[in-house]
């Protein structure tokens, strides 16, 4: 670095303009970010914060997308036009991305070893015992439980948020003297987003890194960011220093997305309600490490480990708890897309045996909306197409005019337009793909509904929104919601229960009001103090 350069910013850009086409999606964006600086891009999705991001790194489907007008320096070097030699040398080196959807970001065919050796290899020349001393050191930064046990392990065979965790080791990996963060941290844990954020506060400080922070998480912002940039429609609308910005916000726009979250609580059960959903002592386990002679596994893993819950009618029970504790799991065995031991009754029916025709007619009153919206989504079908394809299978004596008004219901029920539905999933950002999921559950008016993180994606503004819309729905249609979440502020807006689970098992439930306001279990309370005011907790109560 020269004396000259340590004066200017590490990275100025001036009128940016991105066009896809005949869309304008970002339109004269200017900003600076200086060396150890931290500034966060915030606004809703679709709004160009991402696009602007790609921008920097030239990452966007040129010659499709353009810059009609603009210019990005990064250290004296002009990124727009420049040489792909040259953003070869800058990429996952100089500037490294955490980008928002790990399982689409990760080679499937590819261990977690080679895939964060791959960015060793490639800028540092690191092979053999030293790669892997450098892997483990990531993997234990970012908190990967038994990192040496994991170097083999495939993207598919992690947790959503343990795949995030390996892509901040990879983008850390070179020690970049600039991280552009795009959610960074919302597939983690609780436990574990505040320890990743305390750690790149400790790297910033530590190497002089400079972070571009892309987050709809408002509470983040409040803790890392030290100046702000709001975006709306393309444009930055209000920008400057966090603190005066959150004190004061000048812009409307700005002022609806502070007050925009996620409150209330679940309305009160009728005292009729009747039972829907019943389990007992659910259990599944996995098979772990190579089969001997006899084909046996050399151990189980227990994923559920024997589970027992009860759901009424229009209730809503919000499970809580690390990736890898269970949640998840328990839900698709409830579903029948598992394989599990333990009493499933639904409806008064005992659902275990049920096959063939006997299943397919249950699975229109159980829907799922799943946690990955992109990995969900049919890349080859219209939005139409994914959305009605139940009707077609559930419904199929509507007319084409029935089906359609059916899809654009759902569609407006989620805040999208009907003229979404001869769009592609991969023309929309990561939020809107999310609602696109949530209307493919509704469409068949269920009477249950998991929901696994499905406001993981979204803006807080349709984290309100969403919440609201899962309320009047479940108030008029006596729908009952199992809840998977870490964002414990959506969890008590939305559940009447709450069941906090540990590696399988069940620490603590009951109503609540009771678990938020009087955890009994230590777990249950590292688990909120991290959720709630972003304080890390101590080891001994991240899973391992």
């Amino acid at each position: 670095m020269t004396a000259q350069s340590a004066h200017q910013p590490l990275l100025a850009i001036r009128d940016l303009s991105v066009k896809f086409a005949d869309v304008t999606a970002v339109k004269d964006v200017s900003f600076t970010l200086d060396r150890g600086e931290t500034m966060a891009l915030v606004g809703e999705s679709g709004s160009g914060k991402s696009v602007t991001a790609l921008s920097i790194l030239q990452l966007l489907p040129y010659p499709r997308a353009s810059h009609p007008s603009g210019s990005i320096i990064f250290d004296g070097q002009e990124m727009v036009g420049a040489k792909e030699r040259t953003l070869r040398a800058i990429r996952g080196n100089r500037i490294s991305m955490i980008f928002q959807e790990p399982m689409t970001s990760l080679n499937p065919l590819h261990n977690i070893e080679k895939q964060v050796g791959e960015v060793l290899l490639l800028h540092k020349g690191l092979r053999g015992a030293k790669a892997r001393a450098r892997i483990l050191e990531l993997l234990e930064l970012v908190g990967i439980p038994d990192p040496a046990s994991r170097l083999k392990a495939l993207p598919h065979e992690l947790s959503g948020g343990q795949r995030q965790r390996v892509m901040i080791a990879m983008a850390l990996a070179n020690e970049p003297e600039l991280l552009i963060a795009d959610e960074p941290t919302t597939a983690l844990d609780v436990t574990i987003q505040a320890q990743i954020l305390e750690l790149l506060k400790d790297l910033q400080s530590k190497l002089g890194m400079a972070l571009l922070l892309i987050t709809h998480d408002l509470q983040i912002v409040q803790k890392m960011a030290q100046t702000v940039c709001v975006m709306k429609d393309g444009e930055i609308v209000e920008a400057g220093q966090a603190r005066a910005l959150f004190d004061d916000p000048k812009h409307d726009y700005t002022k609806k997305l502070l007050s925009a979250v996620p409150s209330g609580e679940a309305p009160a059960l009728p005292e009729n309600a009747t039972e829907l959903l019943e389990t007992s002592n659910i259990h599944v386990q996995f098979p772990i490490g190579r089969k001997g002679i006899l084909g046996r596994p050399d151990h189980y893993l227990h994923a559920v480990d024997q589970i027992s819950l009860s759901l009424k009618q229009g209730e809503t029970l919000g499970i809580v708890g690390e990736s890898g504790s269970g949640k998840t799991t328990l839900a698709m065995a409830i579903l029948r897309l598992l394989k599990s031991t333990g009493d499933i009754r639904f409806a008064g029916q005992d659902i275990r045996d049920f096959s063939g025709a006997d299943l397919r007619k249950l699975r229109r009153d159980m829907q799922v909306v799943f946690q990955d919206p992109f990995g969900s989504l049919s890349p080859r079908m219209s939005i139409a197409q994914i959305v009605g394809e139940g009707l077609e299978i559930h419904a199929p004596d509507l007319t084409q005019g029935e089906r359609e008004a059916r899809i654009a219901e759902a569609l407006d029920e989620v805040d999208l337009p009907q003229n979404a539905m001869d769009r592609y999933p991969h023309e929309f950002s990561g939020g809107q793909r999310q609602r696109i999921s949530i209307a493919r559950a509704l469409v068949l008016k269920p009477r249950f509904i998991v929901l696994d993180e499905p406001t993981s994606a979204l803006d807080m503004s349709v984290q309100a929104q969403i919440v609201e819309l899962l309320r009047d729905l479940q108030a008029r249609h006596k729908m009952a919601y199992l809840f998977i979440s870490h964002d414990l502020r959506v969890v008590r807006a939305l559940s009447h229960r709450v069941m906090v689970m540990k590696n399988g098992k069940l620490v603590e439930s009951g109503a609540a009001a009771d678990v938020f306001d009087n955890p009994q279990q230590p777990y249950t309370k590292a688990l909120l103090a991290a959720a709630l005011d972003l304080k890390a907790a101590g080891k001994e109560f991240v899973r391992n």
